[in-house]
């Protein structure tokens, strides 16, 4: 667009059409318009002058004029003049104001219409991304359809008609084949300013995708009736969902999969084919992990509420089942859950707690010296360590089968005295280590397990802070940790004091 060949009315008429073509303020163009025109000025008359350039919005008049501040010392001659200057011509202003000279039209030539040309063209993009940043800011998590545009190999650009977006390769669905031109919804993540403009990312491989589809295709779930409490995804492969309705009298599983699993299948479509189980939801976490490990059916769970984990024994024949092809239901499951499940075949878990009863039966012999009846009793009736017996009451010793209070207050003061002994040898054996402050007084850990840590030469709170979670996991062992992601969350907590204010202002 040259503008040495567009009349001075049709400039206002050029500035109205691209405002409806790109959606953007007509004032937005012509401040481009006028920008384009200055720049082109200034290569004229002189880069480092102050030249302005003013459409008039009506007929379209453009007013070249070079602006001169007046000043009491001169610190720049291309865009000051000093006050006894401007009282010689006789300019009539003050220190502040500008002296505004016109100059003449200029005939835009080749190179200065051009630099206009990008000039607009640049001012008229910015524009256009802010319109865009300013339309789609508020619509984070909402499902969107558009045309792929280009498909590179580690992203996707949508044409979504008044803006354009990008799907990166993580957030895409595995091994799904995409080609341009082709319809496609995806879920908007996030909207974000950058260098190069505002952004649109996209994503189909994120839960909320899945949510927002199911949103979209069960109106109990649009009106509020039915909720889902979760969603757990390999995406292009497997999920579960867990779905919860407010109205007894509406199954939320059935609600969700349709007539002839007509709402499920055409999720499933969307999706490439990716499996959907629709799980209900549950207040009580056992039935939950139960509904979720579906298709298996357990015989037994055991849950440990302080480690978030709960064992789930089930019989031989089911082991697979419950697992999964590379352990992808048991692994969904826990996700749905929020619930580390550790799956046992009935031979297993009978296996292991003869274990562990020997072990147990072995240490209350050797520490409390009592025969093998009476540790065998206490270990049936769930005592698991000596400080369970020193903490536990009278009341609760005596109702042992065959026990009476002489031998319930001789057990107990058995186990104080052991448990004293061992925390003044725990005690000693610190200090004698010198472990650090930081570390003795870090509360995740019981003494004995920090005694532990410093036989293995750990002795500060940056010390355990730089272990990873496997490591720590098989210093102290199972016994501990039910898993490696408890013994990932403790190094987390020792790591908390490397992101406080004090060292992060260091």
């Amino acid at each position: 667009m040259e503008l040495k060949s567009i009349p001075r009315l049709e400039l206002i008429q050029v500035a109205e059409a691209v405002s409806r073509e790109k959606s953007i303020e007509k004032e937005e163009v012509i401040l481009a318009m006028e920008e384009a025109i200055q720049k082109a000025a200034r290569s004229k008359y002189g880069i480092d002058r102050d030249i302005r350039a003013n459409i008039d919005r009506k007929n379209g008049a453009i007013v070249i004029a070079q602006y001169t501040e007046v000043v009491e010392a001169i610190d720049n001659e291309a865009i000051q003049m000093s006050f006894q200057e401007s009282e010689r011509r006789k300019l009539n202003l003050s220190i502040g104001d500008f002296y505004k000279e016109t100059l003449p039209q200029i005939d835009f030539g080749r190179i200065a219409a051009q630099t206009a040309k990008q000039v607009i063209s640049q001012k008229v993009r910015e524009a256009e991304r802010q319109r865009q940043f300013q339309e789609y800011k508020d619509r984070i998590g909402e499902i969107v359809i558009g045309t792929i545009k280009r498909v590179e190999s580690h992203s996707i650009t949508i044409d979504l008609g008044r803006a354009e977006a990008t799907i990166k390769k993580d957030q895409m669905i595995p091994r799904e084949q995409l080609r341009p031109g082709d319809r496609l919804r995806s879920y908007i993540i996030d909207v974000r300013e950058e260098v190069r403009g505002p952004q649109i990312f996209l994503s189909r491989s994120c839960n909320e995708f899945l949510a927002a589809l199911f949103t979209q295709e069960v109106p109990e779930i649009y009106d509020g009736i039915i909720e889902i409490k979760g969603v757990a995804r390999e995406p292009g492969s497997r999920a579960k969902i867990t779905a919860f309705s407010n109205d007894p009298s509406i199954d939320p599983v059935g609600a969700c999969v349709g007539m002839r699993g007509s709402r499920v299948q055409a999720v499933v479509g969307e999706l490439q084919g990716e499996k959907i189980e629709i799980i209900p939801w549950s207040e009580d976490p056992v039935t939950f992990v139960i509904n979720a490990l579906a298709p298996a059916v357990p015989s037994k769970v055991v849950m440990d509420e302080d480690a978030v984990r709960m064992e789930v024994v089930v019989p031989d024949d089911q082991l697979s089942l419950a697992i999964g092809r590379r352990g992808q239901n048991v692994r969904l499951a826990s996700q749905l859950t929020n619930w580390y499940v550790d799956i046992l075949t009935e031979a297993e878990e009978s296996e292991r707690r003869q274990e562990e009863f020997s072990i147990r039966t072995k240490i209350f012999i050797e520490a409390l010296d009592i025969d093998d009846v009476i540790a065998h009793l206490m270990v049936g009736e769930g005592f698991v360590s000596i400080e369970d017996i020193a903490d536990a009451s009278l009341d609760e010793l005596k109702v042992i089968e065959g026990f009476d209070i002489d031998i319930a207050s001789e057990l107990s003061e058995r186990a104080k005295s052991y448990m004293k002994i061992e925390n003044e040898r725990v005690e000693s054996s610190l200090k004698k280590l010198k472990v650090s402050d930081d570390l003795y007084n870090f509360d995740k850990l019981s003494k004995q397990n920090i005694l532990v840590l410093a036989e293995n030469e750990i002795k500060t709170l940056d010390d355990l802070a730089e272990l990873d979670s496997e490591e720590l996991y098989n210093i102290l062992g199972k016994e501990v940790f039910p898993n490696e992601e408890v013994a990932g969350s403790v190094i987390m907590s020792a790591r908390e004091h490397w992101f406080s204010d004090e060292n992060l202002n260091n």
